[in-house]
C-alpha cells in the first residue's frame, strides 16, 4: 500500500480506527498504511480486550471512530463481536450514533459475508486490501449521514448496501467446483486452460461457465468481472 494523497490524510485527521485482528503481521502493515493516511489506529489481537474498550465509547467517541473487524479469530468470531456490540448499544439500528464496522477476511467466506452485511456492516473487504476499496469503505463509514440523528443512510447508500448484499447472496449459491471455475474466469483464463488445470474437458468447463453466469445473473464474463470488481450487482 502507498499513501500519497494529501486530501485523504487531511480528511482522516481526528478519526480513530479500531483494528481487531489476530494476525500480527497484518496489523503491523495495516497500521503503517492507515497511520500514514492520517488515522489514529488502536489495535487489538484479543476480542475481549477490544470489546472492553469499544463498549466504553461515548457518543462523541463513536462519531469519529470506525471498527475494522477480522471475520475469523480463535477466541471469538467477528460476527460474535458484532452481536455483543449491538447488544451493548454501540452499533446496530437502535444505536444513535452507531459505530460503523468494516469486516475483513483472508478466507473469502461468502456466507459469512452475507451475515455481516445483514447485521449492518458497511462492507466486507478481502485481504490484502486494494487501496481504493479501503478508502471508499472508510469514506462511507465516516459519512455524516451515518453518524447523525437523522435517518442513518441516504437512498444512494441504501441502494449500494442492497446491491452489495445481493452480490454476495448470488455468490453464495455457487458450488465449490463452480467457485474454482469462477475464480479462474475472473483471471481471464479460457475454458481450455481451466479444463487443463482442473483435469476435466473444455465441454465440462463450458457447462460450469454457463451455470455461473446464470446464477450470478451476468450477461457476459466481462459483466461478471465488473460485478466482482465492485462487489455489487448492476
Amino acid at each position: 500500500m502507498t499513501v500519497d494523497n494529501a486530501e485523504i490524510t487531511s480528511a482522516a485527521a481526528g478519526r480513530t480506527l479500531y483494528l481487531l485482528d489476530d494476525n500480527a503481521d497484518f496489523r503491523s502493515t495495516a497500521k503503517w498504511w492507515l497511520g500514514g493516511a492520517g488515522y489514529q489506529v488502536v489495535e487489538f489481537d484479543n476480542p475481549r480486550e477490544a470489546l472492553d474498550v469499544l463498549k466504553a465509547l461515548t457518543p462523541v467517541n463513536i462519531i469519529s471512530a470506525c471498527l475494522l473487524l477480522d471475520m475469523r479469530m480463535p477466541i471469538m468470531s467477528g460476527l460474535q463481536v458484532h452481536d455483543e456490540l449491538i447488544e451493548a448499544g454501540i452499533t446496530g439500528p437502535q444505536a444513535k450514533p452507531a459505530l460503523p464496522i468494516i469486516y475483513m477476511t483472508g478466507h473469502g467466506d461468502v456466507p459469512l459475508a452475507v451475515q455481516a452485511m445483514e447485521k449492518g456492516a458497511i462492507t466486507f473487504l478481502e485481504k490484502p486490501f486494494q487501496d481504493q476499496a479501503l478508502e471508499s469503505a472508510l469514506e462511507r463509514a465516516f459519512s455524516v449521514s451515518r453518524h447523525s440523528h437523522a435517518p442513518s443512510v441516504t437512498e444512494a447508500e441504501l441502494t449500494d448496501d442492497l446491491s452489495s448484499l445481493e452480490y454476495y447472496r448470488r455468490l453464495a449459491t455457487l458450488t465449490s467446483r463452480e467457485v474454482e471455475v469462477f475464480t479462474r474466469m475472473l483471471a481471464g483464463k479460457t475454458s481450455k486452460i481451466i479444463a487443463r488445470e482442473l483435469g476435466v474437458t473444455p465441454k465440462n468447463i463450458e457447462y460450469f461457465r454457463a451455470r455461473i453466469l446464470k446464477k450470478m445473473k451476468a450477461e457476459s464474463v466481462a459483466h461478471l468481472i465488473r460485478m466482482d470488481s465492485n462487489k455489487r450487482v448492476f
